[in-house]
């Protein structure tokens, strides 16, 4: 296959900087609604609440690195309208997930519609790693994206759906026993399984760039 032209990668460096730009912006004003949200409760001492917050940190810790990653990795020209549209509805799940900081029930319900979208997102850029796999160039590309293919699905038929199963679990035993888990405080006990996971995917993500590094600087230099 021929190598892009420098038309090509001029195209793909601004379709690089829009995505970035919309992941700064979009995090940017998730992270806003979590700090003022949590100032409100933080302020008044509500401090049960204080383990929703650093599972709210840890949502926007999740989705910019691994969105960071998805740029890098699998970006180019034309400019995805639905990718970043999804990308759009998943910063205004966030807002309104960190509007129930002190509301138990409704943030499991939250989390697992969140969960879901992100899940049909992950279904949905399949169809970017497969335009990337027909146009790679060379092994280093190929490799590259073959890592990137074998995240996405593992993602897709493991970790996206136990996240879910986990919030829907937590809401029905929210909804089922409320004098447990809402009277005496037994939801902390799924606050901190959730945001355990979210650690626990956190350093996932970190080992996962570790692995795709060198194959993404070979790919670059290739180009």
């Amino acid at each position: 296959m021929n190598p892009p032209s420098e038309g090509r990668r001029e195209l793909d460096s601004v379709v690089i900087n829009i995505e970035l730009t919309l992941v700064s912006i979009i995090q940017g004003v998730a992270l806003f609604f979590l700090t003022d949200n949590a100032r409100a409760l933080i302020s008044t001492r509500q401090w049960g609440t204080f383990p929703y917050v650093a599972a709210g940190l840890c949502v926007i810790f999740i989705f910019w690195s691994r969105s960071i990653i998805h740029t890098f990795t699998l970006i180019k020209w034309p400019l995805e309208f639905g990718h970043n549209f999804f990308y759009i509805a998943c910063a205004l799940g966030e807002a309104i997930l960190f509007s129930r900081l002190d509301s138990p029930l409704a943030w499991f319900q939250l989390s697992a519609a969140y969960a879901g979208i992100v899940w049909l997102l992950f279904i949905y850029d399949m169809r970017l790693i497969h335009a990337r796999i027909a146009e790679s160039r060379d092994d280093s590309e190929r490799a590259l994206y073959a890592r990137a293919r074998s995240d996405q699905l593992l993602n897709i038929r493991l970790l996206v759906p136990l996240l879910l199963v986990l919030n829907l679990v937590s809401t029905l035993a929210i909804w089922g026993w409320p004098d447990l888990f809402v009277a005496r405080a037994g939801h902390i006990w799924l606050i901190s399984a959730q945001l355990l996971s979210f650690i626990g995917y956190l350093f996932y993500t970190s080992r996962y760039f570790t692995a795709i590094a060198p194959l993404l600087l070979r790919s670059r230099r290739t180009n």
